[in-house]
């Protein structure tokens, strides 16, 4: 929570820990930030440590955090975003990313980390300390990128974007103006108390309203720092992560320009989009859950797009981390290149019911490998058979054990989900 766990203090230490780290003689560090009201607090003890440090400070303003890690690849300067994405607002957070625009590898973090409450490290003086501004072309110059991604004009459009109160207000709207749409603005006031608060991608029933009342061709819902989207189409049907991909993958291997013929998603991606791109004779590679990993292993395999279901989707083509605005934009352009709507786009992605379970255990880490589990999961998964999905995962931060079944037929995923978290309940209880 800002200014309680995340105090100007730690953002302070934060700061000359990073520059300490990362800086090089004439270093520069750009900070955007979303619109919590705790997002100006957090910047100015950030400025004060990167300059006491002797390296200089761009502030972007109010910019989503993917169009942050944009300008640092165009200037040539660490990027720095406060924000705590779909959180709500009381609280905040800060990222780091590399000049390339890639998030900082877990040993530079950790070399940060490590630095946080040395006494040693430099302290500029005189004509030495570092400086701040303004970048006051921050937000234009981000969306003239974005709008650079559209290879149609989606003139005639009528699109409604959902800004979550954040980081998207100020830049969602010019974007589609610029490309000639007919731009529909909901939750769009910056005024930093109601960030995410019943709107956004965490709430798209907000957007499908709009959609069906404006009579609308497409809705899109960001979150607080615009990294994620989700679409509602035409119908108001809602079309996630998953479905947006599936959209996207289809049209780029039809095209040739699918990486690989693959996308990268999560074990947490709903089976109905594996069976649909493998109908199409598309790979999907899993990984853990996070946009960290789906990267990682996009620059493993050469891949150019990878997701989450959340609507964090990544065009490695373009950018170096999800965006939310970038993604819309693409699957517009879909749209515009086959004439086709949204609707019938994101038909041939089936939905499978998914069933989730979390069970609270006494130690999370060695339940999987309890004989009684592992039996259950494996006779769970032969009954399935290709016609479903189990996973158990203990979580990264509580002493949880996640359970998930998917299946054509919801009551068995439920029955299926409901046995394995009663065995893992017993084997956790008897240790």
């Amino acid at each position: 929570m800002a200014n309680l766990d995340l105090t100007p203090e730690l953002a302070f230490k934060v700061g000359r820990a990073a520059s300490h780290v990362l800086a090089r003689d004439g270093s520069r560090f750009i900070i955007g930030r979303d619109t919590r009201v705790s997002g100006e607090m957090l910047e100015a003890a950030l400025v004060a440590a990167i300059c006491s440090t002797g390296s200089h400070v761009l502030r972007a303003g109010i910019i989503p955090t993917p169009g942050v890690a944009y300008l640092g690849r165009t200037h040539e300067a660490v990027a720095v975003a406060i924000s705590a994405s779909h959180n709500p607002v009381e609280d905040n957070g800060i990222k780091f990313f590399a000049q390339d625009g890639f998030k900082l590898p877990d040993a530079v973090e950790d070399a940060i980390e490590a630095s946080l409450d040395r006494h040693d490290l430099r302290r500029a003086a005189g004509a030495e300390v570092g400086r701040a501004q303004e970048l006051p072309d921050a937000v234009e110059s981000y969306a003239d990128f974005v709008a650079s991604v559209a290879t149609v004009s989606p003139a005639g459009l009528r699109v409604v974007v959902d800004c979550a109160h954040g980081a998207a207000c100020p830049v969602a709207p010019l974007v589609w103006e610029r490309l000639g749409a007919t731009v529909i603005p909901i939750n769009a006031d910056p005024d930093g108390s109601r960030i995410n608060v019943d709107c956004g991608s965490t709430s798209p029933e907000v957007v499908r309203g709009a959609v069906l009342q404006h009579g609308a061709d497409i809705g899109f819902a960001h979150d607080g720092d615009a990294d994620r989207v989700i679409a509602v189409d035409e119908t108001g049907r809602i079309v996630d992560g998953d479905a947006i991909m599936g959209v996207c993958a289809m049209h780029m291997a039809a095209g040739g320009r699918l990486a690989g013929n693959l996308i990268v998603a999560t074990v947490m991606s709903n089976l109905g989009l594996e069976v649909a791109l493998r109908r199409a004779g598309i790979v999907i590679e899993r990984t853990r859950v996070g946009d960290r990993y789906v990267l990682e292993r996009m620059r493993e395999l050469g891949a150019s797009l990878g997701g989450e279901q959340s609507g964090h989707i990544i065009f490695l083509d373009h950018a170096t981390t999800g965006d939310g605005l970038v993604t819309a934009v693409q699957v517009t352009n879909v749209m515009m290149e086959t004439g086709r709507r949204l609707s019938e786009l994101a038909a041939p992605i089936e939905r499978y019911p998914q069933v989730l379970k979390n069970v609270r255990v006494t130690a999370r880490d060695g339940v999987g490998a309890n004989p009684a589990v592992q039996a259950a999961v494996g006779e769970a998964e032969r009954r399935l058979g290709a016609r479903g999905r189990v996973l158990v995962r203990p979580s990264g931060t509580e002493p949880l054990v996640r359970v998930m079944v998917e299946a054509e037929d919801e009551a068995e995923a439920e029955s299926l989900a409901t046995h394995l978290a009663e065995i893992i309940g017993r084997a956790s209880r008897q240790g």
